[in-house]
């Protein structure tokens, strides 16, 4: 059983659509989606510098856009679907339940306004590594932070106030490594309630269709049915905290034995090796890649 997995936020690295852009199609396909996007999205993936990437409303239609023109090169008929975050949208498209256009709206809508929620306040993100989790559970709530992001694999993702997280930085759950992550703000937390709103009534303008492939939902792991309850999760999901833990869990409960990584990969897959033992994993980074996740999908 194959899962098409798409990454979130932080997994962009500076001139990471180059090489891609050789393939034939992708070029004019990402034209077309700036268009849609309202952002030059093939300079941001070969030109544009890591601080400018970094922006919420740059990196996320970004992202969004390598996974679907990663996929559409890929050509995978995959038996499941998730994706971390705003990796959401970039599956919800795969899945049938938007357009590739309607999700590019949509998650620059989003990231205009998380990135006007984030700057209302110096927020953040620190991934908390290894420990017991019920240690590193209590040491973010003792400091008022947010587990944001619980991905499993001995990772959870700490969200709140700069103050917030320097004090959990001077004081660490025990046998736990902190790394702090090049987000503008503390995405999957109540400091994201403002861009709520505002994503609700771009979605309403929305007629989803139903999920044609099992979708995974980050809420709680589970499989959406309903195109209209996708949509209520994908507005929820941007104040609430992303679960791949248990969107894990479902992959293994499915029976899933393979996963493909879409661009740019690497982040899921890693979590994987260590969450779904015995999966294999393809992460794309680089059309050299395409041949072994081909290989994974026969």
């Amino acid at each position: 059983m194959l899962v098409l997995v798409a990454p979130g936020q932080g997994a962009q690295t500076p001139g990471f659509l180059t090489p891609w852009l050789e393939l034939p199609g992708v070029a004019d396909r990402l034209a077309a989606w700036s268009d849609v996007a309202g952002i030059d999205l093939i300079a941001c993936g070969t030109v544009a510098g890591a601080d400018e990437i970094r922006d919420t409303a740059i990196a996320q239609p970004l992202l969004v856009a390598a996974a679907l023109a990663s996929a559409e090169v890929l050509g995978a008929a995959p038996d499941v679907l998730a994706g971390h975050s705003v990796g959401e949208f970039a599956t919800a498209a795969l899945a049938g339940v938007l357009t590739p256009e309607q999700a590019l709206a949509l998650v620059s809508e989003r990231g205009q306004a998380m990135a006007k929620a984030a700057a209302t306040a110096a927020t953040g993100m620190t991934a908390v590594l290894g420990g017991a989790e019920d240690d590193v559970l209590a040491a973010l709530d003792k400091h008022g932070l947010t587990p944001a992001n619980i991905n499993g694999a001995g990772q959870i993702v700490a969200g709140g106030t700069v103050e917030q997280l320097a004090a959990l930085k001077a004081e660490p759950p025990a046998r736990a490594r902190l790394i702090p992550l090049s987000v503008a703000g503390a995405f999957h937390t109540v400091h994201m309630a403002p861009a709520v709103e505002q994503l609700r009534e771009a979605a309403a303008q929305i007629e989803p269709g139903d999920p044609e492939v099992t979708l995974l939902s980050n809420a709680d792991g589970a499989a959406v049915a309903g195109g209209g309850e996708l949509m209520r999760r994908l507005v929820d999901q941007v104040s609430n905290p992303v679960r791949w833990d248990a969107c894990m869990a479902t992959m293994a409960e499915l029976g899933v034995t393979r996963m493909i990584e879409l661009l740019p990969g690497g982040t899921l897959t890693g979590l994987a090796r260590r969450g779904l033992r015995g999966v294999e994993t393809v992460a794309l980074k680089t059309p050299d890649d395409l041949d072994a996740a081909r290989e994974l999908m026969k």
